[in-house]
């Protein structure tokens, strides 16, 4: 987890570097799923890093988008949630707090190894999301 000051373009590309060669420096690739926010680019490190360095991440990066329409299924969106009602519900006075608290949280998160209680079925699927399957005519 990074605490940053913004969520801009440029943290993304910062961060998804510190990934890249550093918690990650012998993948070849690295699949990430992430949501479609437009600050997740391949174009955000051409902003901050020259061309070749910029070129050199991209193509340690797969990426796969969740659907624009459906956050709610998107797993790291609960955890978020989770975080955001757990840890950040309340003023805090500075992001080195921010950041000492938001480790805390994701460092017991970790130990008790918290899992997502996924239940949401094919079932229900098909009735929440209704709308977005295609209507065939016979």
């Amino acid at each position: 987890m990074r605490v940053t000051e913004q969520r801009r373009r440029e943290e993304w590309a910062q961060v998804m570097k510190y990934l890249a060669d550093e918690l990650y420096p012998e993948a070849e690739r690295i699949v990430v799923v992430m949501d479609n926010l437009n600050t997740h680019t391949p174009s955000a490190f051409y902003l901050v890093y020259p061309p070749e360095e910029a070129h050199r991440l991209v193509q340690r990066f797969e990426f796969h988008f969740t659907p624009k329409h459906g956050s709610w299924l998107n797993m790291a969106e609960i955890e978020l949630s989770a975080l955001a009602r757990q840890c950040l519900d309340r003023r805090l006075p500075d992001i080195e707090t921010v950041t000492r608290e938001a480790q805390a949280w994701q460092n017991r998160r970790n130990t008790e190894v918290v899992k997502v209680d996924w239940q949401f079925t094919t079932a229900d699927a098909r009735i929440k999301l209704k709308h977005l399957y295609p209507r065939i005519q016979v």
